[in-house]
C-alpha cells in the first residue's frame, strides 16, 4: 500500500490550511480518505496499483506547487482490514511514511519516499529522487507557465489552449518550452513507474 502523510509547513506563523487541502481532495480516488491525525497534519491511504501510484504522484505534486507542505510517501504492507479511519491504521507503510514525511521537511521540494525495513532501499532512494526532481521543476515555474500547462493537461490543444489564454500558438509553444511541460510529463512517468515497482516488491515480503 502506499501512505500519504501530509504535514503543513509553517503552521505556527500561518493559519491552518488543513481544511482546504481535505477539501480540494474529494474526488481523488483514495484507499482511505485524507484524515486530520494530529494539529497541522493528515493522512491517507493510496490502493497498491498503477493507478495508485499515479494517485500518489498526482497528489504530491499538486502539493508541492501550493509550497505550504511538507510530503511524505510511505510504501509497504498495512495490517488489513483497514479500520474505517485513516488515522487508526497500523503497519510498515505508515511507519515508513512517519519517516517520510520527517525527511522531507528538509528534503528539496518538500517531498520524500520511504519503504519497509526489508525493501531495497536503492529502490526507494530512486522514486524519491524522480519526484524531487520533478517538484523542483514545478515550484520553479511562472504562473504563466502553470497556466500553460494546466490547460494542456486538462486536455486542450496547443492551438485551444492559446486562444483561452489570448497569445498566440507560437508564443504558447514558446511558455510550455520554459515551463518544461514535456520533461515534467516524463519525469511524472518515471516517478510512477518506481513507485510502483516499489510497491511490488512490498507485496512479495
Amino acid at each position: 500500500m502506499f501512505v500519504m502523510t501530509i504535514d503543513q509547513r509553517g503552521s505556527r506563523r500561518e493559519r491552518d490550511r488543513v481544511e482546504d487541502l481535505l477539501e480540494s481532495m474529494h474526488g481523488v480516488p483514495l484507499l482511505r480518505p485524507f484524515d486530520r491525525t494530529a494539529g497541522d497534519e493528515v493522512q491517507a491511504v493510496v490502493e497498491n496499483s498503477p493507478t495508485g501510484a499515479r494517485t500518489v504522484v498526482d497528489v504530491a505534486l499538486r502539493l508541492v506547487r501550493e509550497q505550504h507542505w511538507s510530503i511524505g510517501i510511505g510504501v509497504g504492507a498495512v495490517e488489513l482490514p483497514l479500520p474505517t479511519t485513516t488515522r487508526a491504521g497500523r503497519g510498515h507503510a505508515f511507519e515508513a511514511a512517519r519517516d517520510a514525511v520527517t525527511r522531507a521537511k528538509n528534503a528539496p521540494g518538500g517531498v520524500a519516499v520511504a519503504s519497509a525495513r526489508d525493501a531495497p532501499a536503492a529502490a526507494a532512494a530512486d522514486a524519491e529522487t524522480a519526484l524531487i526532481l520533478v517538484a523542483l521543476l514545478v515550484t520553479d515555474r511562472t504562473e504563466q507557465g502553470h497556466a500553460a500547462v494546466d490547460l494542456m493537461t486538462a486536455g486542450h490543444t496547443q492551438t485551444s489552449a492559446a486562444e483561452i489564454l489570448g497569445i498566440s500558438k507560437q508564443a504558447m509553444s514558446q511558455r510550455l518550452s520554459v515551463a518544461r511541460w514535456s520533461i515534467e510529463s516524463g519525469g511524472r512517468t518515471l516517478a510512477e513507474h518506481l513507485l510502483s515497482d516499489l510497491s511490488g516488491h512490498e507485496d512479495r515480503l
